[in-house]
Parts: structure tokens; sequence; C-alpha cells
């Protein structure tokens, strides 16, 4: 899709969508929601009033996964936090954005306080890649988790996060999971050396 977001210049965006089976109830309801932003701090706000313009804006956001790949190698991590902590990571991302020399492009779902970082590897080298990226991904955990959140919001912890997985829990929840694991395998043959 060859399209800009409007107001794609700004820090971040969030996208809405009120529904009901009156119109004139949604329109006093739009605008409620649009005076609610505005007094948070939102520094503009648009309506899609068309269901062309309201499928163009979800056509475009549900092509930011693809579009992000076309940037660049990435390596994505799907965060969640509380809803009203969600400024605070976005932050936060900003800040072990800068701290490491990464780029991160962020989408989610504010609905649930989920997030994906995206962390570009854009045109650094193999050796600054593989050493910054774990840096930045404990961190972002480490703030996540300090945010009352989870280092998994929909993906689950696999292969790839499994070394993060003390970052969001205690050892003595760790060890509950391997003696579940052990009751159910004893013999170790269901997903041999996956998580435990």
């Amino acid at each position: 899709m060859d399209k800009k977001f409007p107001l794609s210049e700004h820090e971040a965006l969030l996208l809405l969508e009120i529904d009901g089976n009156d119109q004139e109830a949604l329109d006093r309801e739009s605008e409620q929601v649009g005076e609610v932003c505005v007094e948070g701090g939102a520094l503009d706000v648009l309506l899609a009033d068309s269901s062309e313009k309201q499928k163009v804006l979800w056509d475009m956001r549900r092509s930011i996964g693809e579009a992000v790949k076309a940037i660049s190698i990435y390596k994505e991590e799907d965060t969640v936090v509380p809803r009203a902590r969600l400024p605070e990571l976005v932050k936060a991302v900003q800040q072990i954005s800068e701290k490491h020399g990464i780029t991160a492009i962020s989408y989610g779902h504010a609905g649930d306080g989920n997030l994906h970082v995206n962390i570009l590897k854009g045109d650094m080298d193999d050796e600054a890649w593989n050493r910054r990226l774990p840096l930045a991904v404990s961190e972002l955990f480490h703030a996540v988790v300090a945010l009352g959140g989870a280092i998994s919001g929909e993906h689950g912890i696999g292969w790839t996060q499994k070394e993060y997985l003390p970052i969001a829990l205690r050892p003595s929840e760790l060890d509950l999971m391997k003696r579940i694991k052990a009751a159910f395998d004893p013999n170790g043959i269901l997903n041999p050396g996956k998580m435990f």
C-alpha cells in the first residue's frame, strides 16, 4: 500500500472505532471521545466519517507488519502493559532505542495494552546487531515488567524468548512450571529442550 497515515509525523497515533445503530448517538459519542482525547494531550483528532475513509485507515493499520518487513530485517517483541501505562511504554521504547542506537517501530492494540515492538537492523553490521539486540530486548522486558506488564501479550513464550522468562517470573514460579512439566512428561519426550 503506497499511502501515508494522516499525522504520521507525530510520535504516536491512536485509531479508535465507535459503532452502534443510532447515527445521532454515534455523532455525540464521537465528539465526546474526541474531546477526551484532546483533554488527554492529543494534538489533533480526525474523524473518518465515511466507510471509505474508515476502510483506508484499517487497511493501512493492517499493513504495518508487512511494511516493517519491507524496511529491514527486524526482531518483533510482543509486550503488554495495563492500558493506562501504554504511554509510558512508548516512551520507554524511545529511550531504549536512543540508548542502544537502534530504530524501533511499534504498533499494537491499545484496547488490551498490547504493543508489538519491532527492532530494525537497518544498516547495522552483524556484530553490532548481535551485541545491541539482546541488551535492548532485556531492557525492554524489564521496563514492561516494571510497568505491571508481561513479556508476551498474545504470542506466548517460545524458543527465542525463553532466556528472558526469569525477567517476568520468580524462581519459585519457574520451578513450579518445571515440576508440572516433569509430572506430565517424566521421560522428557514432549518438546524436548524447548523450554525446560
